[in-house]
């Protein structure tokens, strides 16, 4: 019998490779379409959780027309940056769809990350007024970079408004992207800041069962389009009340959660991101319509961009190849 060997790609081999941001946008449009369809398979992830507000998820995926199938065990804790170590850490397990042969095991970090912030610009695709400039990011960690690099893809985005509950985050956030220019970046001393007035709101703080409720009514502006990165961390019920379109990238998972204890108080879902990308229901219908989606972030979002770093890898001759 011949030797399987499947390639290791360590986080530095991940972010070697040099996939795109509008790669990654692309193949989740892919994805999302076919989960609209009906033709993706995606179990509500099931987790463990060892810490409060911690966890550690299984998340698998088969998207058939990108012939990815495979699994990242991906945990989520909260406290570690304040021992050095990153809120979000784990493994992608990419598999043949032929054979089921492991392919490679790459650290999921970067993927995580990218794919987050690809999924927000898929659904602003279709929510968020194609000529939005003013983008509100609350949370200026890794997720507010990525969804901001996605959104900027797609949008004439001019003008960005920081917060962070954390003045040195945001500090950080502000010198960082404007060094790489073509952005007005401005600190938001107080949430509202950040939120009213923006064409596009990010809430990327950590996922809490019990949200802080930041966001209050009247805050979000006509025409708006908010994505909730951190499930309803942040949103107060009466400010999520106001929205006219609440969508969701995957219903059963968002009821998964609830029955979990999150989302126990949120708008009537109009639709999936999957429906609106398959065109299945009509995104936004006015240009004064607030819409709002909450990625919950899936399994297909990592399938869907974990074959590209690999033949990359491939291609580049990037990575460890290990003897399974």
């Amino acid at each position: 019998m011949a030797e399987h060997r499947l390639l290791y790609l360590s986080k530095a081999d991940v972010e070697a490779v040099g996939v795109t941001m509008h790669e990654i946008i692309d193949a989740l449009e892919v994805a999302f379409r076919e989960h609209g369809e009906g033709r993706v398979e995606m179990p509500p992830k099931p987790g463990v959780h060892s810490r409060p507000d911690s966890f550690i998820h299984a998340m698998p995926a088969y998207v058939p027309a990108l012939h990815s199938i495979g699994i990242k065990w991906v945990s989520a804790y909260p406290e570690n940056p304040k021992s050095g170590m990153p809120y979000i850490s784990g493994l992608v397990i990419l598999n043949d769809d032929e054979t089921g042969m492991p392919l490679a095991v790459m650290d999921c970090t970067w993927i995580t990350a990218k794919r987050t912030g690809a999924a927000t610009a898929v659904a602003a695709k279709y929510l968020a007024r194609p000529d939005s400039e003013k983008v509100g990011i609350l949370g200026c960690g890794v997720q507010g970079r990525s969804n901001l690099e996605a959104l900027r893809v797609l949008f004439p985005v001019k003008r960005v408004m920081a917060y962070d509950t954390l003045s040195a985050n945001v500090e950080r956030y502000v010198d960082e992207v404007s060094a790489r220019g073509g952005l007005e970046v401005i600190r938001a001393r107080e949430p509202r800041e950040a939120v009213a007035g923006c064409d596009i709101v990010v809430t990327a703080g950590p996922i809490l069962l019990k949200p802080h409720a930041t966001i209050q009514p009247g805050w979000l502006s006509d025409g708006a389009f908010a994505s909730a990165v951190d499930y309803d961390s942040y949103w107060s019920r009466a400010a999520m009340r106001e929205v006219d379109r609440f969508c969701t990238d995957d219903i059963p998972q968002l009821e998964f959660h609830r029955e979990l204890g999150y989302f126990q108080d949120i708008p009537h879902i109009y639709a999936s991101v999957g429906e609106l990308v398959a065109g299945k229901k009509p995104g936004r219908q006015s240009a004064r319509e607030r819409t709002m989606t909450c990625n919950l972030g899936l399994a297909m979002d990592d399938m869907a961009t974990a074959p590209i770093v690999y033949r990359r890898a491939v291609e580049r001759g990037i990575g460890t190849w290990l003897a399974l």
